[in-house]
């Protein structure tokens, strides 16, 4: 059987087309990695974080929040956070609209709860300070965190305020990266 030397050309070039038209079609539909887009203007160098409001009974997080979120401004992010809100660019503002704890699991020996989930249900809102311009706003935001209670009274450790402080470290991630990336 002879063997066709222009067929042979034909073949070695299918894989190099399909390439070729594999590259045009991914650089030309619009594919991109998600979470690279930046949301917030590049004129903005400076945030203050004042104290959230708070209209529950866990005054605590009132600090906690703005505290965790300019960390994780400082830490992930170009911006400078600045303590008067005079001072900055932009303006974060919060509020603690609903705090919900409630047991999740039960000694069934003391019929004591072992186990509890706390929820916190946020506003935030970025605005700028010279315009008043909202560059970001977030209704409803809300977060949840678990943690264990010890049921033997002589070793009782209060875990609630640990549970608070992951809580807001967990909120302090979430409101950064939604501001900082286009999802």
């Amino acid at each position: 059987m002879s063997r066709h030397p222009t067929s042979e050309r034909a073949v070695e070039k299918v894989p190099a087309l399909a390439l070729a038209v594999l590259f045009v079609g991914l650089t030309g539909c619009g594919y991109q990695t998600g979470g690279k887009g930046e949301m917030l203007p590049a004129t903005l160098h400076t945030i203050a974080i004042p104290a959230f409001h708070n209209v529950t009974t866990k005054y605590k997080l009132t600090g906690m929040l703005p505290q965790e979120i300019g960390r994780e401004f400082i830490g992930r992010t170009r911006y400078k956070v600045v303590s008067e809100p005079a001072a900055a660019d932009a303006i974060l503002e919060g509020s603690i609209t609903r705090y919900y704890s409630s047991p999740t699991v039960y000694d069934p020996a003391t019929s004591r709860s072992s186990g509890v989930q706390v929820i916190v249900w946020l506003t935030i809102t970025l605005r700028e300070r010279a315009t008043g311009k909202v560059l970001f706003k977030r209704t409803g935001f809300d977060v949840k965190e678990r943690y264990e209670i010890t049921g033997d009274q002589q070793t009782y450790l209060d875990e609630s305020d640990a549970a608070l402080g992951r809580l807001s470290r967990s909120v302090a991630r979430q409101v950064v990266s939604s501001m900082l990336e286009a999802w």
